[in-house]
């Protein structure tokens, strides 16, 4: 159990059937088209399950890092978020339906989430070499493995001084950039 970080694929995104995200993107379509916005659409060869993190490390480090380096406004629409789609959205979307862990759903834009993530990413120094990883939970088990305390041994730096704080900022940013990257949205399950 716990909770996830996890793209969701075409076939999921309009299905109406539990699991499945059709009110949230009917809704979203809606605040788009009111935005003069075309509706969004996941790619057909996005099949999802390609994209899994477990959040279980602390976040006390990570929202420290936040308040520090971000306004409050930059980190609300950091950490706010419910669904990250891959479209420029200058201001979060509030969805009157509910989400996985909420009664509401945020939608945030990819790009936005992504200057946010590269900017504490740069503020901390994150090393450029974090794991690619084309299988789920890949960046979780670098972390709570022992591959980055490894790392952070053989190059120290603010990174490696939280890295439960680094763990959230690499999460952020891969979240980011793989939803924009297979065009997907991205959600908490």
């Amino acid at each position: 159990m716990g909770v996830y970080l996890v793209d969701v694929g075409a076939k999921d995104w309009r299905a109406e059937y539990e699991g499945g995200y059709g009110e949230i993107a009917a809704a979203l379509d809606e605040k788009l088209s009111a935005r003069g916005l075309p509706r969004y659409e996941v790619p057909a060869a996005c099949q999802g399950l390609e994209f899994e993190e477990k959040l279980s490390p602390s976040m006390d480090g990570f929202v420290e890092l936040c308040r520090v380096q971000l306004t409050r406004d930059e980190e609300e629409l950091l950490c706010g978020w419910s669904v990250l789609v891959p479209v420029p959205l200058e201001e979060p979307v509030d969805l009157p339906v509910g989400s996985a862990y909420t009664d509401t759903t945020v939608v945030a834009g990819a790009p936005q989430v992504l200057a946010l993530a590269q900017r504490l990413a740069a503020a901390i120094g994150l090393p450029p070499m974090l794991p690619v990883s084309r299988t789920n939970l890949g960046l979780t088990n670098w972390f709570l493995d022992g591959q980055a305390q490894e790392t952070a041994a053989a190059r120290p730096g603010p990174w490696a001084e939280d890295l439960d704080a680094a763990f959230y900022v690499a999460l952020y940013l891969r979240a980011a950039q793989h939803s924009l990257r297979r065009g997907c949205p991205i959600v908490f399950s």
